[in-house]
């Protein structure tokens, strides 16, 4: 079956920064598209408010609204919420299903860290392999449309698709709800990858990641920086 037949689930997370090794979850959202890129119902939707346990900062809170009052007063703890997270996820996963996230290395390398770091089982522990499939709209964007100019932001890509950019973006349900709408804007767009399977569009991400990383690597140190560049996707 292709992937483009398979339930979706699409993921998002909000956190306190950009550091996978070291920032924390604040909400996250799976949105479940039944019918994949051929879906004519609703999504079925599912949103998670934690306390992270340490402040947010104001630089992340401008970003997705959440104080750390807030997330102190009405959050649920946070090991709860990475067990109920995680345990979605694998269920998919061991269905053969594909697991959808703009920028997914972020957020998959971010929770999985998470369930690390408090000791409730990581992805490989609860499922005894790798997290996969996984598809992320800027990986193929960045493979199939490699010449385009600008940034490869969800914000800026969803047009370019021909998604509209919803008000609400930066809220974690609305950004996955855009990334499905992407994905399957894509896949009409890229026969070549409506035609794969799962893991083999899985694994064709995987090469292609390692290319543009290379790739990318090389340009910015042609311009002086000394950058580095993971090769490594989904997980950092």
């Amino acid at each position: 079956m292709n992937w483009t037949d398979m339930p979706w689930l699409g993921f998002d997370t909000e956190t306190t920064g950009v550091d996978v090794t070291r920032d924390r979850l604040v909400t996250a959202a799976l949105v479940l598209r039944p019918g994949g890129a051929n879906q004519s119902g609703p999504d079925e939707e599912r949103t998670w408010l934690a306390d992270p346990g340490v402040e947010i900062p104001e630089a992340a809170r401008s970003v997705h609204g959440i104080s750390t009052e807030f997330a102190r007063a009405n959050g649920q703890p946070l090991t709860e919420v990475l067990d109920e997270i995680a345990t979605v996820l694998v269920d998919h996963w061991r269905q053969g299903f594909p697991v959808v996230a703009f920028n997914a290395s972020y957020d998959i390398t971010l929770v999985n860290t998470e369930l690390r770091r408090h000791g409730i089982g990581s992805f490989e522990e609860r499922l005894g392999d790798d997290p996969a499939p996984v598809i992320d709209p800027l990986i193929l964007d960045r493979a199939l449309d490699r010449y385009r100019t600008g940034k490869k932001t969800l914000a800026l890509m969803a047009p370019v698709y021909g998604v509209t950019l919803s008000e609400d973006a930066h809220t974690a349900e609305v950004d996955v709800a855009m990334t499905l709408n992407v994905l399957a804007a894509m896949a009409q767009r890229y026969p070549k990858i409506a035609a794969m399977g799962a893991r083999e569009l899985h694994d064709y991400e995987v090469t292609a990641h390692a290319r543009w990383a290379v790739d990318f690597e090389k340009w910015l140190r042609s311009k002086g920086r000394d950058a580095h560049i993971s090769a490594n996707w989904p997980q950092e």
